[in-house]
């Protein structure tokens, strides 16, 4: 397979990720990456032994071919406006833009250049998504009708040093953690037609609690409590909870519900996890597992619990998308539809009405056990 190099703009805590989980994918090789600090990229490149550039060195780098943006929501459009222009396959971290208009600019500046454009999550490509959207498939809940999701905790203050734009228009739990579960929604139900939903923000400032701000306090500028209702193209109806305000809850991830049954799944944030079903009047049973090279525990969390990480897999399969001149499964139009979607719910918020989408997308193939293989490097003769 030939290899693709790659360059990471934005040095921070992501960063980490993407040069940890790289080397275990074939098809690519991480060999730049760059920040506008150049002290900080420096000492990342010392630490992964890459090479550090400036931006605009490494926007013309003639040994990269796909640049990685990881810099903050607010700076994904210019940056990857910025890659295609100098001729680079971009891939982004999730939100890929903050407003559809900007993300049509940029798809059609790369169809216009014969690049491609992937954007995080990837996180659908795991074992336990890939689990339930098999079990879907085969009509094992018959056809979807509803469904309800949620992601609720108390924000980012409490571990993260500098969480301020967490808490900033492009920040709040919608644009930061809802692209995990509308994706993945997409990839298991469909598109969406329309939504609607009521916002609000609980608390007017956050204190942090952790590192060297301890004490100091951020505005809250953004909606932190979001209630949805999603109708997919499919005809389904799906409920959208998603919130910063709240101390603890015991809603399941995600559910859905079929004409035949239940399925329900863990966190879209993750790539493993136990998927269960309950068919018709049946009590619920955890559904056997696959052998999923993607639901195979490979690291621990920060409490020591084992748990897949595979992050990196959405740029590799695009790497090899390419390369077979192929349509990679975390492509602009999904995630230009998952904008649609998460900016129309905070649309929504503010004038209390249905919001159609002016975008649609196919789901993205599913990944079988033996396409996920072929991105593995430890796998490749």
């Amino acid at each position: 397979m030939h290899i693709l190099g790659v360059g990471i703009i934005g040095c921070g805590n992501i960063s980490t990720t993407y040069l940890n989980f790289a080397p275990k994918f074939c098809g690519l090789e991480v060999r730049a990456v760059a920040d506008i600090n150049m002290d900080t990229a420096i000492s990342r490149a010392q630490e992964y032994n890459v090479r550090a550039d400036t931006v605009e060195a490494l926007l013309q780098a003639d040994d990269i071919d796909i640049i990685v943006n990881l810099t903050i929501p607010a700076a994904h459009f210019e940056i990857t406006r910025k890659i295609l222009q100098a001729g680079k396959h971009a891939y982004s971290e999730k939100p890929f833009v903050l407003n559809l208009d900007d993300g049509k600019e940029l798809r059609d500046l790369a169809t216009a250049k014969g690049l491609r454009i992937g954007s995080a999550p990837d996180t659908f490509f795991g074992g336990s998504h890939q689990l339930a959207r098999a079990a879907i498939d085969g009509g094992k809940i018959g056809t979807v009708i509803g469904g309800s999701c949620h992601v609720m905790s108390h924000g980012m203050e409490h571990w993260h040093p500098n969480p301020d734009f967490f808490f900033q228009p492009g920040g709040g739990p919608v644009l930061d953690l809802g692209p995990y579960y509308i994706t993945n929604l997409i990839q298991l139900i469909g598109p969406v037609r329309a939504v609607t939903a009521m916002t609000g923000t609980s608390f007017p400032t956050r204190t942090i609690s952790n590192g060297p701000r301890d004490g100091e306090t951020v505005p809250v500028e953004t909606p932190t409590n979001i209630h949805a209702l999603l109708e997919f193209e499919n005809g389904a109806i799906v409920t959208f909870g998603a919130s910063w305000d709240v101390w603890n809850s015991a809603h399941p991830n995600m559910e859905l519900y079929g004409t035949q049954g239940t399925i329900s799944l863990p966190d879209p944030n993750f790539f493993g996890g136990e998927v269960t079903l309950a068919t018709k009047g049946d009590d619920f049973a955890v559904l056997a597992a696959s052998d999923h090279p993607f639901g195979v525990a490979n690291e621990e969390d920060n409490d020591g619990r084992l748990q897949a990480n595979y992050r990196a897999a959405g740029l590799a399969e695009m790497a090899q998308a390419i390369s077979e001149d192929r349509l990679h499964r975390c492509n602009i139009d999904l995630a230009l539809h998952a904008v649609d979607v998460m900016t129309a719910i905070l649309a929504a918020g503010e004038t209390r009405q249905w919001i159609e989408m002016t975008t649609s997308c196919a789901r993205p193939a599913p990944l079988s056990p033996a396409a996920a293989l072929s991105l593995l490097r430890d796998t490749q003769a």
